[in-house]
């Protein structure tokens, strides 16, 4: 039987206050957090600990801190595998596949070695603070359209003049754009659908962003990215990343280019993933599993607490590849 495990890095809006409290517990997170808040320009040590709920729903905070979790976490679960098993000393040694919903994109990028935690901190600090500027110059936003048929979902967004920004499968779309179109379809939902607006800043993953684009290719420009050293998956359309250059440019491109989730699910499911271990703050790619892979055991690591789990998971993974 082939055993696959893919790690999963989550995107904005799984960001809870307090989130990094517990990380910073694990010897090493310490260092690491205070090199990921000086790369991107921001106290995330006080804002990931202390900070609420609306202090971190900015856009300009919220990505860091998220990708920030996502690599203390991964840390901390790199460290516990060690411990229990020598032989898995890097992240290749036990993850099949990376992939990651949105900004969780850069943590993909860090797990699979094509940038190292403070270039991809350094990324996501102007990838924040230029989607929040861009959101600025318009009245946009963001509304979850569950359930109807495909179709007749996609043929309402494009009557309203509006975008699905987040393909997320299982009946789950993301539209965006103007304000003024959400609302519309909101009065006037595809059939068997509910229309949920969502606490988000603006239009992300439309050509709304396109001005933060430029910015974040201007940083991009003076990396030199290493070619990935385990599959990684493209949020734009599921497909396997080749080399450094084509995952950098996929993580500018994307900031302006809507997340087929549905599609990295499925690029999983052809591959036989068997398990999947979502990095902090965790649980909204492993629900989405739940629901769109069946069969795939997953752990969601919500905090350290979890981490005896996720190593039982790969270790115990790896052990029946190996029979």
């Amino acid at each position: 039987m082939r055993t696959v495990i893919a790690l999963l890095s989550p995107g904005q809006g799984a960001q809870a206050p307090g989130m990094l409290a517990p990380w910073l517990e694990v010897p090493g997170t310490d260092d690491l957090l205070s090199a990921c808040a000086e790369a991107a320009g921001l106290d995330l040590r006080t804002l990931g600990t202390g900070a609420d709920a609306e202090t971190i729903k900015d856009t300009a905070v919220a990505q860091p801190l998220i990708v920030s979790a996502s690599l203390l976490s991964l840390h901390a679960l790199q460290a516990a595998l060690l411990t229990r098993e020598a032989s898995l000393a890097g992240t290749s040694d036990w993850v099949d596949i990376a992939a990651g919903h949105s900004v969780g994109e850069f943590a993909a990028a860090v797990a699979a070695g094509v940038l190292i935690p403070t270039e991809a901190l350094h990324l996501v600090g102007v990838r924040g603070a230029a989607m929040a500027e861009a959101a600025a110059r318009a009245e946009t936003g963001m509304s979850a359209v569950v359930g109807g048929q495909p179709a007749e979902v996609e043929a309402a967004l494009a009557a309203h003049d509006l975008v699905g920004a987040n393909v997320n499968g299982g009946g789950q779309v993301v539209a965006a754009g103007l304000l003024t179109d959400l609302r519309a379809l909101e009065a006037d939902p595809p059939a068997r659908a509910r229309v949920i607006p969502l606490a988000v800043a603006g239009a992300f993953h439309t050509s709304y962003m396109s001005p933060a684009v430029q910015a974040v290719q201007a940083v991009a420009d003076g990396l030199s990215p290493a070619d990935p050293s385990l599959r990684l998956l493209s949020n734009a359309a599921g497909n396997t990343i080749a080399s450094g250059s084509e995952a950098l440019a996929a993580l500018v491109a994307q900031i302006s280019s809507p997340v087929r989730w549905d599609l990295c699910q499925e690029a999983m499911v052809t591959a036989e993933v068997t398990a999947a271990v979502e990095l902090a703050p965790a649980g909204v790619l492993t629900g989405l599993a739940r629901r769109n892979m069946r069969g795939v055991e997953t752990v969601a690591l919500k905090s350290p607490d979890d981490l005896d789990a996720a190593v039982d998971l790969i270790i115990r993974t790896r052990s029946t590849r190996e029979s």
